[in-house]
């Protein structure tokens, strides 16, 4: 147990000092999601969702978006690269490798769900990112990249969350038009396919 503790002591010590003002409030966020949908996570989905980010934090070695041909590229490094982070940081405090082996599983499949629990840490993840991090993402990028990045994001959800998602509101009215307009278009999109 005393493990446990100091491994979530530092990935929060570690987020908390993150240069992305949303990132330690994603996290968190992303551990609630992760209990709304799935109450008996076991240890391993709950370290894996308050840390599958942590590559974020850390300046000098999270991976950029220019530096990959195409956006799942950069995900899929982003997702390797804040396994590696968080492998250096359970060895730090003694984990037992079968914990380690499936915290860093779940982080390194959390983009794409490869199987069942790390569908469910994928799920609140892009919960969490339209939750928490969409008005921030909106401030800073594009309408045309804010689009993008919401249907890139919306389309891997069920549609029981793409639910979920539609009821969030937001307070600036053109990020909420945009969200408005890309629920009626991916909707429009799946009934034409």
């Amino acid at each position: 147990m005393k493990n446990i503790v100091c491994l979530k002591k530092k990935i929060e010590e570690i987020i908390e000092k993150s240069l992305v003002p949303e990132d330690s409030s994603h996290a968190k966020n992303t551990l609630e999601w992760m209990l709304k949908l799935k109450p008996d996570a076991d240890e391993a989905l709950k370290i894996a969702a308050l840390g599958h980010d942590i590559e974020r934090a850390i300046e000098e070695r999270k991976v950029r978006h220019r530096d990959y041909k195409s956006y799942d590229e950069f995900k899929d490094a982003h997702a390797s690269n804040s396994a590696e982070i968080l492998a250096e940081i359970m060895q730090e405090c003694n984990i037992s490798k079968e914990l380690v082996d499936d915290v860093l599983f779940l982080v390194r499949h959390h983009e794409t769900g490869d199987d069942r629990r790390a569908s469910v840490l994928r799920n609140a993840d892009s919960i969490s990112f339209f939750h928490v991090n969409l008005p921030y993402y909106f401030v800073r990028n594009s309408v045309e990249e804010t689009k993008r990045r919401f249907l890139w994001g919306y389309k891997k959800l069920p549609d029981n969350l793409k639910r979920v998602v539609a009821e969030f509101d937001y307070q600036d009215e053109e990020l909420e038009l945009l969200v408005r307009t890309c629920i009626a278009d991916s909707q429009c999109w799946t009934t034409l396919l």
